[in-house]
This record gives C-alpha cells, sequence and structure tokens, in this order.
C-alpha cells in the first residue's frame, strides 16, 4: 500500500511559494533593492500575509538563502551518488558537473552573489556562512577528497560565479581566457 501523499497546510505552501519567490526577486535586484510589496506581488499574495510568515525582509532573505543552500547541497549529492569514477576527483567532477547544471538557472547564483554583498548584516552573514560551511563539510565527506581538492573546488566555484555574472565567456582578451579555460558552467 503506498503511503498517503503529504499535504502542506495553507500556511506551509504560500511558505514556500513566498521563498521560491524571493528567490526570483532578490536574484534580481539583490537585498537592498527589494522591498516585501515586490515578493509579495510576484506571489500573488499581500505583503501583510508575508509579514505575517516572516517577521522582517532579513528572515526572509535567510530562509531563501537557506533554500538556496539547501537545493545546491541536493544537487552536489546527486552528482556524487552518480558519478561513475568513483575516486575522490571523479566524484568532485561530478559534484561540480551537477552544481553547474543546477545554477543554469540564474537566480541561485545571483542570490549567493546578493548575500556576499549583503554579508554585512548579521544575520545574512550567519546564514552565508553555515550555508558555505554546510557545502563545504558535504563536499569533504562525500568525495573523500584531500583539504586542497575541497579547497579548490570551492575555489573554482567561486570563480565559476564571477564568469558567468561578469561574462567573460564572451570577452575575448587574453586575461579572460586565462581565467576561464577549463572551467565549465552553464
Amino acid at each position: 500500500m503506498p503511503a498517503p501523499a503529504v499535504r502542506l497546510s495553507t500556511a506551509e505552501a504560500r511558505r514556500s511559494l513566498v521563498i521560491d519567490s524571493a528567490i526570483e526577486v532578490f536574484a534580481r535586484t539583490g537585498y537592498l533593492g527589494t522591498p516585501i510589496a515586490n515578493i509579495a506581488e510576484h506571489a500573488r499574495i499581500s505583503p501583510a500575509y508575508v509579514s505575517k510568515l516572516f517577521p522582517n525582509k532579513e528572515a526572509l532573505f535567510v530562509a531563501a538563502l537557506d533554500e538556496c543552500f539547501e537545493r545546491a547541497g541536493a544537487a552536489l549529492s546527486r552528482g556524487a551518488e552518480t558519478s561513475a569514477d568513483r575516486s575522490p576527483d571523479g566524484i568532485l567532477n561530478a559534484m561540480g558537473g551537477a552544481y553547474a547544471d543546477l545554477i543554469a538557472d540564474r537566480s541561485l547564483l545571483m542570490l549567493q552573489v546578493h548575500a556576499q554583498s549583503a554579508a554585512t548584516i548579521p544575520e545574512i552573514g550567519a546564514a552565508l556562512r553555515r550555508g558555505i560551511e554546510s557545502i563545504t563539510t558535504m563536499v569533504r565527506s562525500r568525495s573523500g577528497a584531500t583539504d586542497e581538492a575541497v579547497q579548490r573546488f570551492v575555489a573554482y566555484g567561486q570563480l565559476c560565479h564571477l564568469i558567468v555574472t561578469t561574462g567573460l565567456d564572451d570577452v575575448p582578451a587574453e586575461w579572460a581566457r586565462l581565467l576561464t579555460a577549463g572551467i565549465r558552467h552553464p
């Protein structure tokens, strides 16, 4: 007999909808440039209901960032599970490919970039560090790679973010080719 379907309460469903909308809207206009009303409009609910679900904009941004890191962790885990090459480098390579596929949705990439620019806000900085910690810890344990290889993996991920956000693939200069050589990303 199949397990019964999990049914979310209206508040849980709306909370999830608001977080999804927050990811998209914050990714476009950043933390400072996004009023709660814009997220509410995107989610098609009232700003008052958003405020009922999240006490302030920081809490909503943190929830969106937590979801972003949750999705990133899930993608990296899928990459590790499906890697044909079971060596640490092979697993890291598969994780990188899975992450590249995930951030083809630029919203998740840009939310992380905006979180870095708002990291001086204590709640956001703490959430960003928590997310990076969870990813780093998971990558290390799932890949079995050396600390240096994990550091390189995270550094390449940040370089990938830089390449995508600045459009370096389209810059024909030697310095841009140096940075983009061998880096795969969406």
